[in-house]
């Protein structure tokens, strides 16, 4: 297996492992492949990468650009982020977080934000912070990982693909 940007031909593959990923989620309203979609078509989808084995797409995780309190800090938000169920828990999606946060870095990223669970998050340095908030979600599952000793503080905003 191998992890690697996408290209215009993975979209349609992209898609179908994260809408087969997500079916089974219960908190999941089943956006997850529209809202790739239309970060793609905002040209908001930063940094797009997939988890490649013997040509097939096994996974994919998405980061873009956030707003805070109205401004762009150089922070993203990292998600959605799809493992094809038959190959969960093997690491996979960890291995495209992990990638994905490193090559942030490099390129200059101030942190990456996230919505999901402190239990899995944790464990590559997420964190909930009052400092910034998403409003509407509870304080534990919006968690934050700033890549400098710099922490922002305010309102996050995601692309207005996530309202789809």
């Amino acid at each position: 297996m191998h992890i690697r940007k996408e290209t215009p031909e993975d979209a349609a593959e992209i898609r179908q492992v994260t809408e087969t990923a997500f079916r089974p989620v219960a908190y999941s309203n089943q956006k997850e492949g529209e809202i790739v979609d239309a970060l793609r078509a905002a040209k908001a989808l930063t940094l797009s990468l997939v988890a490649e084995e013997n040509g097939q797409i096994l996974g994919h995780v998405a980061f873009s650009p956030i707003l805070i309190d109205g401004e762009n800090k150089g922070w993203y938000g990292l998600g959605p982020v799809s493992v094809h169920p038959d190959r969960q828990g093997e690491g996979i999606g960890g291995k495209l977080i992990r990638e994905g946060l490193a090559i942030l870095r490099r390129e200059g990223a101030k942190g990456c934000v996230l919505l999901g669970d402190p239990g899995y998050y944790g464990r590559f340095g997420f964190k909930a912070d009052s400092r910034l908030k998403l409003p509407g979600v509870p304080a534990e599952y919006f968690q934050c990982l700033a890549f400098g000793p710099d922490m922002p503080e305010g309102d996050v905003a995601y692309n207005a693909a996530f309202d789809t």
